[in-house]
């Protein structure tokens, strides 16, 4: 079972703290010294996946040079701003890396490990694009 805590800092600032005590700030936007709790939850989409993906290209002897990931959300226009739509464009590369383990990779993730996307797309559409890129600019 995942556990986590938060703890006010003071203002509309916030710490929160996982299981194995790692920590990361959380604001307001007016705060301006740490991560809006909305986008942490594209973060925690997209790096969900990123695990995965990195895992999976992995076990196929296809790993990674680079990743990088974008994350975009849609949310309603009233409180409480539920996220509709969420995009994720992932930008990949390696040595053996091909298009094809890149869409399979990034679907696996999505469809069947990514706990995050699995408990948001109950409210959200998650659509994904990827592009392989040249390993030698990152190798």
């Amino acid at each position: 079972m995942g556990t986590a805590t938060v703890k006010w800092i003071g203002g509309k600032q916030f710490v929160g703290i996982d299981s194995t005590c790692h920590s990361v700030v959380l604001s307001t936007p007016d705060e301006g010294i740490g991560i809006k709790p909305s986008e942490l939850l594209l973060i925690a989409v997209a790096s969900c996946s990123a695990v995965d993906v990195v895992e999976i290209l992995t076990k196929k002897r296809m790993p990674l040079d680079f990743m990088e990931i974008s994350a975009s959300g849609e949310q309603d226009q009233d409180p409480p701003w539920t996220f509709r739509k969420i995009k994720l464009h992932f930008r990949l590369a390696g040595k053996n890396l091909t298009e094809k383990a890149a869409a399979q990779a990034i679907e696996l993730s999505e469809e069947k490990y990514c706990s995050v996307a699995a408990t948001v797309r109950a409210t959200a559409e998650i659509t994904t694009h990827f592009e392989v890129l040249d390993p030698i600019q990152f190798g």
